[in-house]
């Protein structure tokens, strides 16, 4: 699609607690969050990191005999996908005609993972990111994503993609979507600046991010955050430590526009949505100046190399098909066959230029043997 097609439209962040660990209480109000952002003219709303059922808040709060039966509720409480939790966000995008993106914790078998759902305003799921690197203690709940999940998908607005709170530290991860030209790029964060002595650290660690990579990437940033209310604080808390460790507040929710400037709050400590309005044009001014992955880039000095392959338990060493990712038919990746052959034609250009026709004629025929044996399969 054109890079500024869809010229002006409205997006919505939503700063909101979650009802901790409920699933079914945690989806009512997503929907009515959706239902409002829709009212007010937007057409995408972003909804905070595991925002259904909640952020598991309680592995930082003491040991995992302690949490054990919150780990449990959490776990029963994470969304399978696809499943009735999913089918009722894509209703309600259909319903209300808007983009809808949503961090959940993911359950797929006895493993979860903290995602973000893509959901476009027919209701239906077009991407999933899995967060690659869960922080900290957060590894004994969540499972790492991979390469698969790092993509940018063209849509009506224009070309979307999503990282996951800290994910927006690891530069290389980042950038591998800017150089995918995202346009629309969605943080979801959980709300740490609740926890104390983090609120000042928290914070200046998400406007750095976001804005920086609104000004690198040259895209729209739609920043949101989550809060943690009274009744999720009575929740976690047992001891007089844990109440001095959390408190009610948290959140740092902004829309940024291409270069860094802020269109939109930021919003701290409450409950809230934020609109404005995307003109896409402005990513055309940013051109003027910067382009990280086209004028002002340097591929020959430095390059980044994503591996989009999905981690696999079970390979089946009898079938090639299963030790790679088959995207072309057979047991080979149809990226991997695109540089071989963008290399074979490169030597083959060399060599004519040389003017040694026999080399040249036997190179031809290796490329037509290697295109055979890439197609073939197993």
């Amino acid at each position: 699609m054109s890079d500024f097609s869809n010229e002006k439209f409205t997006v919505a962040a939503v700063q909101a607690s979650s009802i901790l660990y409920d699933r079914e209480k945690c989806l009512e109000k997503a929907i009515s969050l959706i239902e409002e952002s829709a009212k007010q003219g937007a057409q995408l709303v972003v909804l905070p990191e595991s925002y259904i059922p909640g952020y598991p808040y309680h592995i930082w709060l003491g040991t995992p005999m302690w949490y054990h039966e919150l780990f449990k509720e959490w776990f029963l409480n994470s969304v399978e996908v696809p499943s009735k939790t999913t089918d009722a966000l894509c209703e309600a995008a259909r319903k209300h005609n808007i983009h809808v993106v949503i961090g959940i914790s993911e359950r797929d078998g006895k493993t979860c993972y903290n995602t973000i759902l893509f959901i476009d305003n027919k209701g239906k799921i077009f991407g999933k990111h899995r967060k690659l690197m869960p922080t900290h203690v957060e590894r004994v709940h969540w499972g790492m994503g991979d390469g698969s999940y790092l993509n940018v998908y063209d849509t009506e607005l224009g070309r979307m993609s999503g990282l996951v709170c800290w994910e927006h530290t690891m530069d290389l991860v980042r950038h591998s979507l800017i150089a995918q030209r995202s346009q629309l790029h969605c943080a979801v964060w959980v709300g740490f600046s609740s926890i104390t002595g983090w609120d000042t650290l928290f914070d200046m660690s998400t406007e750095l991010s976001a804005r920086y990579h609104a000004q690198v990437g040259g895209c729209f940033v739609i920043n949101c955050q989550s809060t943690v209310d009274k009744d999720n604080v009575e929740k976690l808390t047992q001891t007089d430590y844990q109440k001095e460790w959390i408190k009610p507040g948290g959140g740092w929710t902004a829309i940024i526009a291409p270069g860094g400037s802020i269109l939109s709050g930021p919003l701290k400590g409450k409950e809230g949505i934020l609109y404005a309005e995307v003109d896409m044009k402005l990513i055309a001014d940013m051109a003027h100046w910067h382009d990280a992955i086209g004028h002002y880039s340097r591929p020959d000095v430095t390059s980044l190399l994503l591996n989009r392959e999905p981690y696999k338990v079970l390979r089946d060493m009898n079938n090639a098909n299963n030790i790679s990712n088959p995207k072309n038919g057979s047991g080979h990746d149809q990226q991997s066959v695109d540089q071989i052959m963008n290399l074979l034609k490169q030597l083959e250009q060399n060599l004519r230029s040389s003017e040694s026709d026999e080399l040249s004629r036997r190179l031809s025929e290796i490329q037509r043997e290697a295109v055979h044996a890439f197609t073939r399969g197993n």
